[in-house]
């Protein structure tokens, strides 16, 4: 599995505070790396050597007896202890979760190894059995509900896209180390401009996320998750991301390793497969949409079914319930990296979701106040322009990508209506519609029509 330098660095720095002395095998068991793989063992040389120029640890010895012992420096740089950083300090925690918490941060060592529990999604049964208590699927439903009316599957979602491709992209790439800021990510997605200085793995990252978003919208009418779903948003999240491009969207065939844990994946690709699709039949038999929702947090990410990208995908298709039911999404807005990773560790080695429970009650919550006060500024959506959704972005699209001049555009949307069959009674509204919609295009916004910012701009110059 790939890490982030700065995964490895803060893992180096935990080590020394265990070991007197670490070398580069000692890294690699505790990052769930391969000691023999030889693309493993530069990236944790060079993250060793960066901190030896640095002056945080000394280099002794020569080749494979080569070790590192820490400076005086290291202390600096060391991550700061639980007491210190309290990533949790402005939730609430139950007793349960403040025991696992406890359990958690004791040093790798302490734990205990683990393998997969087969029986803790197997016993799982739906709409019997409850990640979440009643009280608590009541709250985050009052939370999370935009209004009473009846709407299409997605309609929030969509009416909110913009906020929702740049939040959620940027959190959930945030939570994997990506050092976009919220801006740079704003001009990353609604413009194609990538940040000065940063790798091009961070762009691709964050641009995978909004094609995934926008996949999931798409399909938000579906009447169920289905594996294909799942395997399409990883592959959408995975894309130029992975080694071998065929593990995109596939069940992986190779045994991974995840690093700070001493939980071990399960290893049997068919076992794995089984495993994945008892899942999703568990899934689609759950009736509230936040049960779902946090049960795919938990499972998804606990399974490890895909190579990786395994946690990015369990928050996108954790907001499919929400996204279907039209409630406010789960965006990530303010969770701190070391409390999402704390949290899954008591799944991933107790099978204990109390913290991770805690953690997203209040993310939810930090997440629809975001929406809700996006909710305030906006409109009544408008039905016609929900009935029609499809053929306005495909005529819009239409006159965009063929670069219709300004004084054709009013001549080229009759056309392109007539041709369409629609309704008398609605074509003129309509019209007035997509000449509103047209008016209204700029370069933040342009993501509805899947237009790209150059084959906007190629269009703007005619008119």
């Amino acid at each position: 599995m790939t890490r982030k330098k700065a995964d490895l660095e803060a893992l180096v720095l935990a080590l020394l505070k265990e070991k007197k002395e670490i070398n580069v095998p000692d890294v690699a068991q505790t990052a769930g790396m391969s000691k023999s793989d030889e693309g493993d063992r530069k990236a944790i040389r060079r993250v060793l050597t960066a901190l030896v120029e640095r002056g945080v640890l000394e280099a002794r010895g020569a080749a494979r007896a080569r070790v590192y012992v820490a400076t005086t420096n290291a202390a600096a740089e060391a991550p700061k202890s639980q007491e210190d950083s309290r990533p949790f300090k402005d939730i609430s925690l139950s007793q349960e979760s403040e025991r696992l918490l406890k359990h958690v941060s004791q040093s790798l060592q302490a734990r205990t190894p683990v393998g997969y529990n087969q029986d803790f999604l197997r016993q799982y049964e739906p709409n019997q059995s409850f990640y979440l208590t009643g009280a608590q699927r009541a709250q985050l439903l009052k939370t999370g509900t935009v209004e009473n009316a009846v709407r299409p599957a997605g309609t929030y979602a969509r009416n909110i896209l913009n906020r929702l491709l740049i939040d959620l992209s940027w959190n959930s790439s945030r939570l994997e180390g990506n050092t976009y800021s919220l801006l740079e990510t704003k001009r990353l997605i609604e413009l194609g401009e990538s940040a000065a200085g940063k790798d091009a793995s961070e762009a691709q990252m964050i641009l995978n996320h909004k094609g995934a978003i926008e996949y999931i919208i798409e399909s938000a009418t579906e009447d169920e998750i289905t594996s294909h779903e799942v395997f399409s948003i990883h592959a959408l999240l995975s894309e130029n991301l992975l080694g071998d491009p065929s593990a995109s969207g596939r069940i992986r065939q190779i045994a991974v390793g995840v690093g700070g844990t001493t939980y071990l994946p399960l290893e049997n690709p068919h076992v794995l497969n089984e495993c994945f699709q008892i899942f999703i039949e568990k899934l689609n038999l759950i009736e509230d949409p936040f049960e779902q929702s946090f049960f795919t947090l938990v499972q998804l990410s606990y399974m490890q079914a895909f190579e990786d990208v395994n946690k990015r995908t369990a928050r996108l298709v954790a907001n499919i319930p929400l996204i279907k039911k039209n409630l406010r999404p789960l965006s990530f807005i303010d969770v701190e990296n070391e409390a999402y990773v704390k949290a899954l560790l008591g799944v991933y080695e107790k099978n204990d979701v109390s913290l991770f429970r805690d953690l997203y009650m209040w993310a939810y919550t930090r997440s629809a106040q975001r929406y809700s006060a996006i909710q305030q500024a906006m409109g009544e959506p408008n039905l016609l322009k929900l009935k029609y959704r499809a053929d306005i972005q495909d005529i819009i699209r239409t006159v965009i990508l063929e670069k219709v001049a300004g004084p054709q555009v009013v001549h080229r949307i009759q056309t392109l209506l007539e041709a369409k069959n629609l309704p008398a009674a609605d074509s003129a509204e309509l019209f007035k519609l997509i000449e509103t919609e047209i008016v209204s295009l700029h370069d933040g916004n342009i993501a509805r029509f899947k237009i790209r910012p150059t084959e906007f701009q190629e269009w703007k110059n005619l008119q």
